[in-house]
């Protein structure tokens, strides 16, 4: 087993990338186990690939079953060879948003019962025994059900995993020591936005790089960690064409992104839950290693 083991719980495909891509690469880069737990297989996502979009949800609902193909071709480019799905590929279902008709289908992530979704979670844990884990804060990063859920789900995990009377049948006790939730930094999501309205684009249309955010982007001084993941930035944007029907390759956002990746997609931000901060940055106060500090 790896000295030092990282696992990952995320909702959908394509949201470790955007999120961790340059994170996960880096670290299985330096010989680390990297884990990475998807809990739907985002069967209820927008298909922006014309040729596909007979898999939409509503005509052939075959978007689940290609959605693990983009993944397993996203994982090849940054490196990582343990991607599992929560409870097996199908087991929760994309859940929608809040008050689409997905959001009531009774094998939706949303309403999976708690307790059985985080033993499954519990076991990957036990399996693995990582040091840390990252997951979404409690507001989904934007709100998503399905974020919520999957931030739910390994909040509960994490405290019953530790457990040594719990559930025996599911390994041994293992209580991880650090624990970090993404964030995207409000001066950082404010400089990306500057510049895409310079492009010409209006992504996040409603949303002024000065006025008020809502609560996705956080303080920047509630950031633990910054890795720059610079040298990998490639590996993600490879990564991020893998998942071509959740992200256009050719539209001015991934344009943008693409010629500016070391400055948009490059550096990942978190932060720390639980644990205690590792070694920091004398000029920015933060650490650059999540490992850090652990023994």
């Amino acid at each position: 087993m790896a000295d030092r083991r990282i696992l990952l719980v995320h909702a959908h495909p394509d949201d470790e990338t955007i999120g961790n891509g340059t994170t996960m690469a880096k670290y299985v880069a330096e010989g680390a186990q990297v884990t990475l737990v998807t809990c739907t297989r985002g069967e209820e996502g927008e298909v922006l690939v014309p040729d596909l979009v007979h898999l939409a949800a509503d005509q052939e609902d075959g978007l689940g079953e290609h959605r693990e193909k983009e993944m397993a071709d996203a994982m090849a480019a940054l490196g990582v060879s343990d991607q599992r799905w929560l409870g097996g590929a199908g087991r929760y279902r994309d859940s929608g948003m809040i008050g689409t008709p997905a959001n009531d289908r009774p094998n939706c992530f949303w309403r999976a019962d708690l307790k059985e979704a985080a033993d499954h979670l519990v076991a990957v844990i036990r399996e693995q025994r990582p040091q840390v884990l990252v997951t979404y804060d409690d507001f989904g990063g934007y709100g998503h059900p399905d974020h919520i859920q999957a931030h739910r789900v390994a909040t509960y995990a994490h405290a019953l995993a530790g457990v040594p009377s719990y559930r025996r049948d599911l390994g041994d006790a293992w209580d991880i020591p650090k624990v970090y939730w993404t964030a995207m930094p409000e001066t950082n999501f404010r400089e990306g936005l500057r510049r895409l309205r310079d492009a010409g684009d209006t992504t996040f249309e409603g949303l002024d790089p000065d006025g008020e955010l809502p609560p996705s982007f956080v303080p920047d001084e509630l950031i633990d960690a910054r890795i720059d993941g610079g040298v990998h930035v490639e590996q993600k944007m490879a990564a991020m064409r893998a998942h071509a029907t959740q992200i256009s390759v050719d539209g001015p956002f991934f344009a943008l992104s693409n010629n500016l990746g070391n400055q948009v997609w490059a550096e990942e931000c978190y932060r720390l839950i639980r644990g205690t901060p590792g070694e920091r940055d004398p000029q920015t106060g933060v650490e650059t290693d999540l490992f850090s500090g652990v023994a």
